[in-house]
């Protein structure tokens, strides 16, 4: 996107890639229907950043959903809005796009090396990568570093560059695991007969360790290890950050959003005759399946037996979460560049004329478009700072 930017400007572009082709994450994020971003209210939309909001807001102003769906539709990609509101191209795929967009910038003059590791910079403050025909130095008028964060290590993004980055004396927060799943002992009767199973239709509350508490309906998993899925991952900067405090985090899961708690009590509590309970909360509330097994596995047969604690677990079911999945497995990573060590433009104070764009920054996001909509816009507002920075007359160039 840096490379889209400043090609526009005219300005000559190299685009160097460890992978043997390029946008290998983008073909990636594809493979179930590419979702470039959300239609929701754009307040909304900027509010999902959380508290790096503030820092992102001037450069989802400049490129934010509509602007990049405007974008996508200038390469002769249409999109279409999903019953979730996430946007998606109309053929649901990652290539279209991709060959349009290396075409374009092909056509602009862009040169695009492919198979070539960055190595961090030698003793001359040069480039120093690794290619087919061997290691080569660069020393340009600018760069852009796109490094990605560190869950997709088979794709590129390893974080082999923390600590080139920090040796420059740039402060870097710990890579960690975002849109991840997390770990909790479920009993072997659940794992080895539900693990898989989407739990739909219910309604997840935390409350975090500051003391707000959110509430948020959708569908997640229960996995052999625990839980994920996309309500998981909504919630998975607040878990995590209680996990670290206090090594352990309990959610608590709305088994029924559609009825009050006087009408699960009343249904509950509504005789049942020789059927079983598990019989009757189907018949009663629409509750089965994965549902029931996991209020067995908290309440056990005598929790079940007890009307009051039933009514109150189809309510709120505590699930006490004790570990995140590892990095490698995650969607995305959280930490980076801190943005202290970064001006407007997102150049590094501390090595001018180097720019940085996208994951490898310390912000994170829900899953549905919002990643990959801010990744497009770091990238092209690094691209046009980039340009402004190589035609100002600046000294310390």
């Amino acid at each position: 996107m840096a490379a889209d930017a400043l090609s526009l400007a005219g300005v000559q572009v190299d685009v160097y890639d460890a992978m043997p082709s390029l946008g290998r994450k983008l073909l990636l994020a594809g493979i179930g229907g590419l979702n470039i971003t959300h239609s929701e209210g754009f307040d909304a939309f900027c509010a999902r950043y959380g508290d790096r909001q503030p820092a992102l807001q001037p450069m989802l102003d400049r490129f934010g959903p509509q602007a990049l769906r405007a974008w996508v539709h200038a390469l002769g990609i249409q999109t279409f809005v999903g019953s979730s509101g996430r946007v998606f191209p109309r053929e649901m795929k990652a290539a279209p796009l991709l060959r349009a967009w290396l075409h374009r910038l092909r056509s602009r003059g862009v040169r695009l090396h492919v198979r070539h590791r960055w190595l961090g910079w030698d003793e001359h403050g040069a480039l120093r990568l690794v290619g087919p025909d061997g290691e080569l130095t660069l020393k340009p008028h600018a760069t852009v570093l796109a490094l990605g964060g560190a869950s997709w290590p088979k794709l590129g993004s390893d974080g082999a560059w923390v600590p080139w980055l920090q040796a420059r004396g740039v402060a870097v927060a710990t890579l960690e695991s975002a849109n991840c799943g997390f770990e909790l002992p479920w009993s072997a009767h659940l794992r080895d007969k539900f693990a898989g199973t989407p739990l739909k239709s219910v309604a997840l509350s935390f409350t975090d360790r500051h003391g707000q508490t959110v509430r948020r309906q959708g569908e997640m998993v229960i996995s052999a290890y625990g839980v994920e899925g996309s309500l998981i991952y909504a919630f998975s900067r607040p878990l995590r950050e209680t996990l670290k405090a206090t090594g352990s985090a309990t959610f608590f899961l709305d088994l029924a959003p559609g009825y009050d708690v006087e009408r699960v009590q009343a249904e509950v509590l509504h005789p049942r005759g020789s059927r079983s309970i598990s019989s009757h909360l189907q018949s009663r509330l629409g509750l089965g399946g994965i549902k029931t097994a996991l209020l067995y596995e908290q309440l056990g047969k005598a929790g079940m037996a007890d009307a009051g604690k039933l009514a109150a677990a189809i309510k709120a079911l505590p699930i006490t979460v004790r570990a995140t999945r590892p990095i490698d497995e995650a969607i995305s990573s959280a930490g980076g560049v801190d943005f202290s060590d970064l001006d407007a433009n997102l150049m590094l104070t501390a090595l001018p004329g180097v720019f940085v764009a996208g994951e490898m920054i310390d912000w994170e996001a829900p899953t549905g478009g919002y990643l990959l909509t801010a990744c497009f816009a770091t990238g092209q507002w690094a691209g046009q700072a980039a340009q402004a920075w190589l035609r100002a007359d600046t000294p310390s160039r």
